[in-house]
């Protein structure tokens, strides 16, 4: 049955159910799966599933089985899926096949999947009688795929940018204070949020100014270790600094130039970093400044990095915001003024004299965290 109202409701919940797994299946996609049986024109729910972890059932195969310990029989049923069935082996066997073998009679999907090994699932199971159609009713079904096309397309991570501010949008005072802004409830959503990505990136003027550990602490469980990212273009990371002191314990990379990550004047620096269990790794400049989209290719591809947190000054948001590179915000606005122009702002670096030079974002969601406001946005599809 093809109903816009009933399509959003059923995917919406396969999409919340297939949030409960963020930080545990990448760089697999968030998938979840509905099984439904029509009583005429009302939807009954006889099975839910999602992609729990890595390496484990997909959703289709979870939310079948879960059919049967309700004691439902599934023949003849609907599944909506947020992504298109797969159609391979890989660590699981092809979803078409149990879907298939349950003898469900229609597929809905949110979208199709951009993964050209996997795809092809829709084309398999037409060929086995079952129906199947794509529906755009649902904006949280489509968006949970949104990170997984990226790096299917393009070969890059998904970038969140985060950040506390004002009300009249600073950061920082115009000496640099910053701490705190938020408040407590807010700061341990960002160390949730730390726990959940493969990489938090950040630029040496946050080094040098606040001398982070970007890790994330006193969160009940930890899904993904992130390793730590500066950049920096003329290795300038002082060997005092947390990061370099506690490389040993995580993976943390310097990005400096090519060049420098080469040159013999920079040689016993880089040793030294390398036996404190620094990587040096060297990329392209672009106007003197670390080659952010390479950074970001190579972090895909050497190191599997799916998801990367920004938590960096104006500089380094401002260059990757112009590069077009950053697809979510997640900023925490705090019920303070400054009135200062002279305070710093989230983002600098950036010439737009016209609206239609700003980088474009929708809003996913807003929550109030006591007296602060956590705001999500999304690059706009």
């Amino acid at each position: 049955m093809s109903d816009p109202a009933f399509d959003r409701r059923l995917l919406d919940l396969a999409a919340r159910v297939a949030m409960r797994s963020v930080g545990n299946v990448e760089p697999n996609p968030l998938v979840g799966a509905v099984v439904v049986r029509w009583s005429g024109q009302t939807p009954e729910v006889i099975g839910i599933g999602h992609h729990r972890r890595f390496g484990e059932a997909h959703a289709e195969r979870a939310a079948l089985v879960d059919c049967v310990r309700r004691g439902h029989d599934p023949r003849g049923a609907t599944v909506y899926a947020t992504l298109e069935p797969c159609n391979h082996t890989g660590k699981q066997p092809p979803c078409t096949e149990a879907i298939v073998q349950a003898g469900i009679s229609e597929v809905v999907a949110a979208r199709r999947d951009p993964n050209p090994v996997a795809a092809g699932g829709f084309e398999a199971l037409e060929k086995a009688g079952v129906r199947c159609r794509v529906s755009g009713a649902s904006r949280a079904a489509i968006a949970l795929a949104d990170p997984f096309v990226k790096r299917m397309r393009m070969g890059l991570p998904w970038v969140i940018a985060k950040w506390a501010q004002t009300i009249d949008g600073r950061v920082a005072t115009r000496s640099g204070e910053s701490k705190w802004i938020s408040g407590d409830r807010s700061r341990q959503r960002v160390h949730r949020l730390r726990a959940r990505v493969d990489a938090v990136l950040t630029g040496m003027g946050t080094v040098l100014a606040d001398d982070p550990m970007l890790t994330a602490r006193d969160v009940r469980r930890v899904r993904r270790r992130a390793m730590r990212v500066v950049a920096d273009s003329d290795l300038d990371l002082p060997e005092t600094c947390q990061l370099a002191r506690t490389a040993g314990e995580l993976r943390t990379i310097v990005a400096c130039s090519a060049e420098l990550a080469t040159a013999e004047i920079t040689r016993e620096k880089r040793e030294r970093l390398a036996a404190a269990g620094v990587v040096v790794m060297g990329v392209p400049l672009v106007a003197g400044r670390v080659d952010l989209k390479a950074l970001l290719g190579r972090l895909a591809s050497e190191h599997g990095v799916a998801s990367v947190l920004v938590e960096s000054g104006p500089g380094l948001l401002g260059s990757m915001l112009d590069a077009d590179l950053v697809d979510e915000l997640v900023v925490y606005v705090a019920p303070m003024m400054l009135g200062d122009e002279m305070a710093r702002a989230a983002a600098a670096g950036r010439i737009a004299p016209t609206l239609s030079m700003a980088q474009r974002y929708e809003l996913l969601r807003a929550k109030r965290i006591e007296n602060d406001l956590e705001v999500v946005y999304r690059r706009r599809s």
